[in-house]
């Protein structure tokens, strides 16, 4: 069952089309992003459902309801922007019953309210301070408060925590997060980066000049991308030009590799094989059945993480491997093996 709905929709300005036949179906309670770079489309899908843009073409329900027509104060949808959009000149609790005051709520009401949302994102101390006196991270709970309080059907984040640092980023999407399952509200979340995406998501929507690329959750998007640009957009790869040998055989970096999970590849057409870093080993682990020769060209230690970068059929391939004890940096000039399972590899059309 899908409580947001939307269809074949389409949006133009002027001469130019910035969303196209764009589909989606949001589940009651899920939590969806939309993923990808600036000018892609996500924050005017975002303003559409919201009632700021209207489509150009397509439709959109909300539990059921076609509010495609509807202005924004009618949705009773809740938002939170980038950029707070707090009132300055009133305090942490006024600005969460500024909703509820507009809906002509009860005072008590509205009191009981406030404190409850207050409580929910741990600042009831700070009811009587103002914006200015409030960090970046703080600032932004009392506008996720005050989109929650007047009880929305739908909560939309428009790229809420771009404007913070890194640690309280984190701090506050897990937030977010834990936040949207205690309330159990259907969300749409709008952000450029992907580890925000994957990290607090049930599904990811990918989008590439104003399409859905892909539509998965986060372990699909990253392990399976189903198109170059997805493959490319999301985390670290490795890419070979490659030949399809036969159905079942590709050849890429001098060897022919039998692959029985692709049964419909063109013999003779020309693809691109990914391997993701951290697929990869300098030292054959359980279930590895494949190699490729090398050369160490250099390494650097990123605490967690050694990053081996090894000359491999001409081309510079990445390595990533988990810090340990007792690890020592490959060595720039040693020759080596790279190690890792037929399962890991990626097969993409050429074609971004």
């Amino acid at each position: 069952m899908s409580f947001l709905t939307l269809k074949n929709i389409t949006k133009s300005f002027g001469p130019n089309t910035v969303v196209r036949d764009f589909d989606l179906n949001v589940a009651p309670g899920e939590f969806v992003s939309f993923l990808g770079p600036s000018g892609c489309g996500k924050t005017t899908v975002l303003r559409m459902i919201a009632g700021f843009e209207t489509p150009s073409s397509g439709s959109i329900h909300v539990g059921g309801t076609d509010v495609t027509a509807l202005p924004a104060s009618r949705r009773k949808i809740g938002m939170v922007f980038q950029a707070y959009a707090l009132f300055p000149n009133m305090s942490v609790r006024d600005n969460v019953a500024f909703g509820l005051k507009i809906a002509g709520m009860p005072r008590a009401e509205i009191d009981t309210r406030v404190a409850e949302m207050l409580d929910l994102i741990s600042l009831g101390s700070l009811a009587d301070r103002y914006p200015y006196q409030m960090s970046g991270g703080q600032q932004q709970r009392v506008a996720l408060a005050r989109a929650l309080a007047p009880r929305p059907n739908l909560l939309l984040l428009d790229e809420p925590l771009s404007a913070l640092d890194a640690q309280i980023r984190t701090s506050l999407r897990d937030d977010i997060r834990r936040i949207q399952q205690e309330l159990g509200i259907t969300t749409v979340f709008v952000t450029h980066d992907q580890e925000e995406a994957l990290s607090i998501s049930d599904r990811v929507v990918v989008m590439h000049k104003g399409r859905a690329d892909q539509i998965g959750t986060p372990a699909q998007i990253y392990n399976r991308p189903t198109t170059r640009f997805v493959a490319d957009f999301v985390g670290k790869l490795n890419t070979f030009e490659a030949r399809v040998e036969s159905p079942q055989s590709i050849f890429f970096a001098g060897q022919n590799i039998h692959d029985p999970r692709h049964t419909d590849l063109t013999p003779g057409a020309p693809i691109t094989v990914a391997l993701r870093p951290e697929a990869l080993s300098l030292r054959p682990r359980p279930g590895d059945d494949l190699s490729l020769p090398g050369r160490v060209l250099h390494s650097t230690f990123l605490g967690s993480v050694i990053r081996a970068q090894i000359e491999v059929a001409g081309q510079q391939v990445s390595v990533d491997m988990f810090n340990r004890a007792d690890a020592t940096l490959p060595v720039a000039g040693d020759m080596a093996e790279v190690w890792f399972t037929r399962g890991d590899v990626l097969v993409l059309p050429s074609v971004m």
